[in-house]
């Protein structure tokens, strides 16, 4: 089976794409970073996105955030390996939250 990559997108995107169906916004970041500051969806902590991927079964569109994407990205890279989750369309903010306070 050949796994599909995910794909690289800027903030300026995820306000459109979080709106497709089936579409949920997946906070890589701390508990606590997450009460700080979101812009919604689903908190699954990097630690636990292995324990919590039945969580994410129900969606077929990921956007995987954290503050400054080196999280998200390892955790996109790991939903491809779970074979629950290769067949979701995965999206990656590139270059994470940091810019959304400023």
């Amino acid at each position: 089976m050949t796994t599909q990559p995910y794909t690289d997108i800027h903030l300026a995107d995820l306000d459109t794409l979080r709106e497709g169906p089936g579409t949920v916004v997946v906070d890589v970041r701390d508990e606590w970073e997450f009460d700080e500051f979101n812009l919604g969806g689903v908190n699954i902590p990097l630690p636990d996105i292995r324990a919590r991927k039945a969580e994410l079964e129900p969606y077929n569109t990921l956007i995987v955030i954290c503050s400054n994407g080196v999280r998200s990205r390892v955790a996109a890279k790991d939903f491809l390996r779970q074979p629950e989750l290769q067949h979701k369309t995965i999206y990656h903010l590139h270059g994470g939250l940091l810019g959304v306070e400023d």
